[in-house]
């Protein structure tokens, strides 16, 4: 069985791994990268960024689709001159045309990061954190005309940890997302795989998080709120505490919700330490937010975070 394989970063190369582990023949691997960079932009990226996939397609000396679009005409003929049976696609944000993906033999698959049909979308590690989701998943579907409404392959289910930020989330959905692309690959080699359809009465769908969020507002959220933000935008927008003129950026692994010994009016900081680099804020439900390892927005003083911290309120 011959695949080519679409995608980006650490997904793909869990792809990789997993078409290495059930024994297809790798007819191709796109890089999401190579529709976005030019030729001496991408010869840099590769000299000082180099990622896990290009790693994996060095080492096994891979194929590479040396394209600029999934719907170009070059692809489908790529497509067509190597007799593929699967193109699967993963981290991708071209939405591929019907000419583009109806080309294999078999079908065109992609892994989404959610248990569709809920939580559709560009971001689900985000959106099921801010939702206070307990279990979450990855779902292999067909690809049809429309985003992440294909009918359902296959799904692997797993816990959301309540000290989970987007980046545990992601990482845990690489490793679920290897699994079960090679159990997809060794299934569709010796037996049928029956498509189900989506429900569409259970269908939710997410865009992009307002980048505002991070701007955290301490008057107007309480504790628990804040703390789900914080944990479900990192790394993609690391939260800020507004002072003056000035911002501190807040580590996500360095926060306690605490109970202050009396009430307080919500935004007060009632605790400093710059030693520590942390503040105390009260939220709107009267409790309050410890956070250490605070650091000031800007590279020329950012080294002054504990000296700035210090000289709040006097």
């Amino acid at each position: 069985m011959k695949v080519i394989l679409l995608g980006k970063g650490q997904m793909l190369a869990n792809m990789i791994e997993a078409a290495l582990d059930s024994g297809v023949e790798i007819a191709g691997v796109f890089r999401y990268e190579r529709t976005t960079l030019s030729g001496l932009k991408l010869l840099f990226h590769d000299l000082f960024k180099t990622s896990h996939d290009l790693t994996l397609i060095k080492k096994y000396n891979l194929p590479e689709v040396k394209c600029k679009s999934a719907n170009s005409e070059e692809f489908r003929n790529y497509i067509l001159k190597a007799n593929v049976d699967i193109v699967m696609v993963g981290t991708w944000k071209e939405k591929l045309k019907k000419e583009t993906f109806s080309m294999p033999k078999i079908g065109t698959v992609n892994i989404h990061p959610s248990l569709l049909p809920r939580y559709r979308g560009p971001n689900p590690y985000t959106q099921v954190i801010l939702r206070g989701e307990k279990k979450t998943g990855v779902t292999v579907h067909l690809i049809d005309e429309n985003l992440d409404t294909g009918a359902i392959l296959l799904q692997k289910e797993f816990d959301i940890l309540p000290s989970d930020t987007g980046k545990e989330l992601r990482e845990r959905a690489f490793v679920a997302a290897r699994e079960l692309a090679c159990e997809f690959f060794r299934k569709i080699q010796s037996e049928v795989i029956i498509p189900i359809k989506q429900n569409e009465s259970r269908a939710t769908y997410f865009g992009n998080v307002d980048e505002m969020l991070k701007m955290l507002d301490f008057e107007n959220r309480t504790a628990e709120e804040l703390y789900v933000i914080i944990r479900a935008l990192y790394p993609w927008l690391p939260c800020y505490i507004t002072v003056g003129n000035h911002f501190l950026s807040v580590n996500p692994y360095k926060v306690k919700i605490v109970t202050p010994q009396s009430e307080c009016r919500a935004g007060l900081v009632i605790a400093k330490d710059p030693k520590t680099k942390s503040l105390t804020i009260v939220c709107k439900d009267g409790k309050a937010l410890k956070m250490d390892g605070l650091r000031l927005w800007g590279f020329f003083i950012r080294p002054f975070t504990g000296l700035f911290i210090r000289m709040l309120g006097e």
